[in-house]
């Protein structure tokens, strides 16, 4: 095999590799007399199949085998003889082949910056943090009360109306006959809440206490009870009394109908829930602070194939952003030259500061174990309440989706490390300074004059992540199974 680099510029290598028609030929003849000791062919005992005939039946096919695998194991030893790291999946082209030629193929790659950490010890970063205060304890307890609401009867029987609740007993009927589950006693019922079938609870606005009302309705044709899907139904209603929504006393009494103790043991579960989020501000805002360290300490060269791709990215999801805004390029404070550049140094960033930790993890054997994979997993499938298990599996049996979470973990292995050898000194601010855009308070106020024009802003890398973004909020659980009367889910 005769190896020749043709181009050594930047990260960029070429080289032309050349392998001898007799090596081809040698492993031809092996691969034929393998299968001739595989094969059963009419007339011929195992292992005896003239190799005229071999090569006349297998000789295309086991042709294409052999120069896969020769291109294969020529580029693997090109890249080891060199000591090539490539940065991503080399360029391998065949340009002269035939029947008793030799072999010449080319390999173009970009390989790993050369580049050593700098010395962590040396950075001084700042951690923002911020205590729970009283008033966002009280304001949380505020909106968990308004979430539970409470219903007395009106002083006087008044008609009731959308957002009250009344008491009721219910019949349901199809063709004059009481079906199973259509029925209940005392059954309290708020009005506008749509947990019963379209056109239910709409019947009842203006009824009174003592009234009985026939409520009239069909049921949707995806109703989950097949019997019942599509039919007409008339429910035989009695009004007891309505009810208005009254304000909830917090106190101990409504601390135990959550489950605690007393108030004040809802108090110190809402404000550890609370510090729990301005924790992880905190450590966000740290990570923000040590990546643009980072980039100031490290400038080397990153290959240009990686740069292009996160470049590419970028811009599909700028214009993205562009069409979800209703706005044109041409409406940007920013020429579509300026724009370009400014997101092609973004690009580069991200893809050092990738390089960067991925470098950092490599030579201190920072790993993410199956265990960790495993945790993540089951956290994400726990999003999905009633489909745990599929979405388990769906993770299991897909490696990508794996390595989708094996990143951000090993991400913040790299980040924790890092900020163990700098010095790291914290700062206690409020919780808008803690929440506050670095960005927009850096910038310098603008005088008064026209608008400027927006800019739509690409979503960042992991690498290079605004971390003070809000996360999705949880699914909630699936809602238990509700009578015939109540609706099923969309």
């Amino acid at each position: 095999m005769q190896v020749t680099q043709t181009s050594s510029e930047g990260l960029k290598r070429d080289f032309t590799v050349v392998v001898e028609a007799a090596e081809i030929e040698g492993k031809i003849t092996d691969k034929l007399v393998e299968v001739g000791g595989q094969v059963r062919l009419p007339g011929f005992r195992p292992g005896k199949v003239p190799m005229s005939i071999l090569r006349q039946r297998f000789g295309k096919s086991v042709l294409g085998e052999v120069l896969e695998g020769t291109v294969n194991e020529a580029s693997q030893s090109v890249l080891e003889e060199n000591d090539l790291r490539p940065a991503q999946q080399p360029k391998i082209e065949i340009t002269r082949f035939d029947d008793g030629q030799d072999l010449e193929f080319t390999i173009e790659l970009e390989v790993m910056p050369d580049f050593e950490p700098g010395d962590f010890s040396k950075l001084k970063l700042e951690k923002q943090v911020a205590e729970v205060e009283d008033a966002k304890v009280d304001e949380a307890l505020t909106q968990i009360a308004g979430s539970q609401k409470n219903f007395k009867k009106v002083a006087r029987n008044r008609k009731a109306k959308e957002g009250d609740a009344v008491l009721i007993d219910f019949v349901g009927k199809v063709d004059g006959e009481a079906f199973e589950g259509g029925s209940a006693e005392g059954h309290q019922l708020e009005l506008g809440s749509n947990q019963f079938i379209p056109g239910f609870e709409e019947q009842l606005v203006g009824a009174k206490g003592g009234d009985e009302v026939a409520v009239k309705v069909t049921f949707p044709e995806n109703y989950g009870a097949e019997h019942l899907a599509g039919k007409d139904a008339v429910f035989d209603v009695t009004v007891h009394e309505v009810q208005e929504a009254a304000d909830v006393e917090i106190d101990d009494e409504f601390a135990k109908k959550l489950g605690l103790e007393d108030l004040a043991t809802l108090k110190d579960n809402i404000r550890s829930r609370i510090q729990e989020d301005y924790d992880q501000l905190s450590r966000q805002t740290l990570k923000r602070s040590m990546l643009d360290a980072l980039a100031d300490m490290h400038d080397f060269d990153v290959p240009p194939g990686m740069a292009e791709a996160e470049f590419n990215s970028i811009w599909e999801q700028f214009q993205q952003e562009l069409e979800r805004s209703g706005e044109k390029l041409e409406d940007q404070d920013q020429s579509e030259e300026e724009l370009k550049a400014e997101y092609q140094t973004i690009a580069e960033r991200r893809v050092r500061l990738g390089l960067l930790l991925a470098e950092v993890g490599r030579i201190n054997n920072i790993d993410v174990s199956n265990e960790e994979v495993q945790q993540a997993m089951m956290a994400q499938a726990r999003n999905y309440p009633g489909q745990e298990q599929q979405v388990f599996q769906m993770f299991q049996q897909n490696p990508e989706m794996q390595n989708s979470l094996r990143a951000p973990i090993f991400e913040d292995k790299v980040v924790d490390f890092i900020a163990e050898l700098a010095t790291v000194s914290e700062k206690k601010v409020s919780f808008e300074e803690l929440t506050a855009d670095p960005d927009e308070q850096e910038k310098p106020k603008a005088k008064k004059k026209a608008a400027p024009k927006k800019k739509a802003a690409p979503k960042k890398a992991a690498a290079d992540k605004d971390e003070g973004e809000k996360k999705p909020a949880a699914k909630k659980k699936a809602a238990p199974k509700k009578t015939a009367a109540k609706k099923t889910e969309k």
